[in-house]
């Protein structure tokens, strides 16, 4: 970039006369040719730290996500190890409840650190404060609960599943209700803002929606893997629900229909009609509840989730969602 100062240009035809006339000119008067760099010319680069970790709208998203996986271990970890003392003195329900309080403040904590740090609003990781327990919340607890009715009323008429009698009677029927509602929000929380939260936002920022949604779901099908009994078709039904969730997220612009959504297919599921969850059969459940059948329709020791006729309620669900929750 070059530099000139208007007024020396404006003196020059002066200064010529001067010459040709023979006339001295004072040595105050004279100034030199090339105007002299001023202060600022020298340019100031962007620290090469700063260029790495920071790019036009703020922290680099492959950074943030790096920063929040790591902050979520070891937030975790310490947590885990606080929780001891309790956890030697609770029952395994209770221990349970404990460890999804854990993994929920290991997902969020760190997302509200980074939240600071890159200066963006808290809603925009889709949980904003305003719509907590609202109507989209409410309407995806009743989106889940019909839907998964709809698969065991599905399975029951076509005589692959029974629930004989009651397993509860009194007031542990409430008291396990409602442990199990608690215990499932948390699970829907964490699993929600874990994978669709601040991970979804940050990696849609590198490369897009969908495909980050794609990703992120397979993600989350696998994690599933580590619960006992789980098998591939549950694992896949995890990851299909997964991407019904972001779909949820895209046309609602939050997390709370998925959380509602997912809290009350979980609480259905495990209490209310009393069958294997992702390959697990917890205690506490309603009925005393059994499958008649080949495995790839019941799904077996894993549950609904494993049965082919999962795919065919995701498949309805998601029509059905898609109808009615137009994208704005």
């Amino acid at each position: 970039m070059f530099y000139h100062e208007p007024a020396l240009f404006e003196k020059l035809p002066a200064m010529n006369d001067a010459m040709n006339d023979g006339t001295d000119i004072p040595s105050e008067q004279q100034e030199p040719l090339v105007a002299p760099a001023p202060d600022f010319a020298t340019a100031v680069q962007p620290s090469y730290v700063r260029t790495v970790f920071l790019g036009p709208d703020g922290l680099r998203a492959g950074w943030g996500l790096a920063f929040y996986i790591a902050m979520f271990y070891l937030l975790h970890s310490v947590l885990s190890w606080l929780a001891r003392p309790l956890e030697a003195r609770a029952s395994e329900l209770w221990i349970m409840m404990l460890e999804e309080l854990i993994v929920l403040l290991a997902a969020v904590i760190p997302a509200f650190v980074l939240a600071r740090v890159e200066r963006r609003p808290w809603a925009v990781y889709g949980l904003p404060q305003g719509k907590a327990f609202g109507k989209l919340f409410c309407a995806g607890a009743l989106w889940g609960f019909a839907s998964i009715t709809l698969l065991l009323a599905a399975m029951y008429g076509m005589r692959l599943f029974s629930a004989d009698h009651l397993a509860l009677h009194g007031l542990r029927i409430l008291k396990f209700a409602v442990f199990w509602m608690v215990f499932f929000l948390l699970v829907g929380f964490f699993e929600e803002f874990l994978l669709r939260g601040y991970s979804q936002f940050t990696l849609t920022r590198a490369i897009g929606f969908w495909p980050s949604a794609v990703i992120l779901s397979s993600a989350f099908g696998l994690i599933h893997i580590q619960n006992a009994g789980e098998q591939w078709p549950g694992l896949l039904a995890a990851a299909v629900i997964g991407l019904f969730f972001c779909l949820t997220l895209r046309r609602t612009g939050s997390l709370w229909f998925a959380v509602g959504f997912h809290m009350a297919w979980d609480w259905g599921e495990t209490f209310f009609y009393s069958v294997p969850d992702s390959g697990t059969l917890f205690p506490g459940h309603l009925l005393k509840s059994s499958f008649h059948g080949p495995q790839w329709l019941t799904g077996g020791v894993v549950g609904p989730e494993g049965s082919v006729l999962c795919f065919v309620v995701i498949a309805v669900t998601w029509a059905a969602f898609a109808k009615s929750y137009r994208q704005s």
